[in-house]
């Protein structure tokens, strides 16, 4: 245990073991709901990008190396895992008996070159999950606009949220976004409004406020907003 930890805190494996804990620790959270499991660079929730059009920041730059149409924060997990699995092993049995010197000099290197097989290793691995990712993204259809569902994530508000949206199946967990000066929290009932395609979520309102909304009746598109 002594060695794997003085391996794992020490050069070049430490800048992965930092980036692999700050990623397990993102997911943990995002699993418990206590944050927006969004990716960073998207802004507006899980990147579902499959090329490079639209994709911007480090999504975009993600998209570009064939990493695209999966979470950001999932392919940073993944490289992460995969370039601290090279460089600890390398570390383990190469650069340990190393003069200092050669050992920052060769394990920069390392740590540098780790990126190439791990984005090509996390690029199989992505290959089912981005199938799956494009299967449950929600697609902008007049049949769920006025559906009703319940709030997943702790709050729903102008810049995040998630709801449990009751389509007459197993049910959806959709991105839904409040309307400004809202707010609506988890296990309230919301009704979906209007689907934002540029953002990919929905914008929700309180059931109460639209009691006896019936989609066949009132017309809601996806460039049109109810007042």
């Amino acid at each position: 245990m002594a060695e794997f930890l003085e391996v794992a805190l020490s050069y070049p494996t430490l800048p992965y073991s930092v980036v692999l804990c700050f990623a397990v620790i993102y997911w943990m959270l995002a699993a418990t709901g206590i944050i927006d499991d969004g990716g960073i660079g998207s802004g507006d929730g899980a990147d579902f990008h499959t090329g490079n059009e639209g994709a911007t920041g480090l999504a975009g730059m993600f998209a570009r190396i064939g990493l695209g149409g999966a979470p950001t924060m999932l392919v940073v997990l993944l490289l992460a895992f995969f370039g601290w699995t090279t460089t600890y092993l390398v570390q383990l049995f190469l650069l340990q008996s190393l003069p200092a010197p050669l050992r920052w000099g060769i394990g920069t290197g390392v740590a540098v070159a780790a990126l190439i097989p791990g984005a090509v290793v996390s690029s199989w691995v992505l290959r089912p999950i981005r199938r799956l990712f494009m299967k449950l993204r929600p697609v902008a259809q007049e049949s769920i606009l006025g559906k009703s569902g319940q709030v997943s994530s702790p709050e729903v508000t102008e810049q995040r949220g998630y709801a449990s949206i009751d389509d007459g199946g197993a049910g959806l967990i959709l991105q839904v976004r409040a309307r400004p000066g809202e707010r609506h929290l988890r296990g309230d009932r919301v009704r979906l409004l209007q689907y934002l395609p540029e953002h990919n979520h929905y914008l929700v309102v309180g059931e109460s406020e639209l009691p006896a909304l019936d989609i066949s009746h009132t017309q809601i598109s996806g460039d049109k907003e109810i007042h």
